[in-house]
């Protein structure tokens, strides 16, 4: 009988179904590391996903829809649209292709983060999952530390944003028919979020030419195809530019300038 070596692999690949016992130590140095850079996110979420559980509720829903839409969807423009579609006629075809078109910009993000989040194992369909805009933001920007697991770093990141919206969503649904107020301007939350994260990265880098690339491609797609239209071959433009100049920029974040 064939003995089994000592020299395992502590994780197993892809493939495997089984959760590797994982030190209590790692776990928690993950955390520490990554909840710093998810408070912004933490303010941002709680606004808007209160704003979102107060609007269900306004037009009528139990608390549980915001709450496990929340949990389920976990798409913050799509689940506004959701709302006006449940009061709508049934059409399957229509919310699959509204769908499809908001959220399409994942399949950018997806890309992109390909590197990041090879070999973490088991946790790779949680961060599928779990992948938003403020999330994709922190995985691209923040730095992990060397002594932090990565896959962790990101698990948590992931987690804890997941958190924050389903928190908001679903206190907006409880509390909203008691405390109606004017929600007005909350989205704005969201911009001064973004602007936070970007300007954070901007001041860390060596090298600033994919925050141009940022900049400039979707001004440019957003005169071409105007405000309602520009998202996706902004984003487009973005990853070919990326890839573009991936053999310059490569050795620049190798030489410790982030990019």
């Amino acid at each position: 009988m064939q003995s089994v070596s000592s020299d395992a692999p502590a994780y197993p690949d892809e493939s495997s179904a089984k959760i590797p016992k994982t030190p209590c130590g790692t776990v928690k140095r993950a955390f520490r590391a990554a909840f710093p850079h998810t408070l912004p996110i933490l303010a941002g979420f709680l606004f808007l996903g209160f704003a979102y559980g107060l609007l269900m509720r306004t037009k009528g829903f139990s608390f549980l829809y915001p709450m496990c839409m929340a949990m389920t969807i976990f798409g913050g423009s799509l689940e506004y649209v959701t709302v006006s579609m449940l009061l709508s006629t049934f059409a399957p075809l229509e919310t699959f292709l509204m769908a499809l078109l908001i959220q399409a910009r994942h399949l950018f993000y997806g890309l992109s983060l390909l590197g990041k989040y090879a070999g973490t194992g088991w946790k790779k369909p949680l961060l599928i999952f779990g992948l938003c805009d403020e999330t994709f933001s922190i995985t691209c920007s923040a730095d992990v530390p060397p002594e932090v697991d990565r896959g962790w770093f990101y698990l948590w990141v992931t987690v804890l944003d997941w958190c924050y919206w389903v928190a908001g969503a679903a206190l907006g649904g409880l509390l909203g028919g008691l405390f109606p107020f004017d929600t007005q301007g909350l989205d704005f939350v969201m911009t001064a979020m973004f602007v936070v994260i970007f300007v954070d990265n901007l001041l860390k880098e060596k090298q600033h030419w994919s925050s141009l690339i940022g900049i400039a491609a979707p001004l440019v797609c957003l005169l071409i195809f105007g405000s309602g239209g520009f998202m996706i071959p902004s984003m487009v433009c973005i990853l070919m530019l990326l890839l573009f100049f991936r053999p310059k920029l490569s050795p620049l974040m190798e030489g410790g300038g982030r990019q």
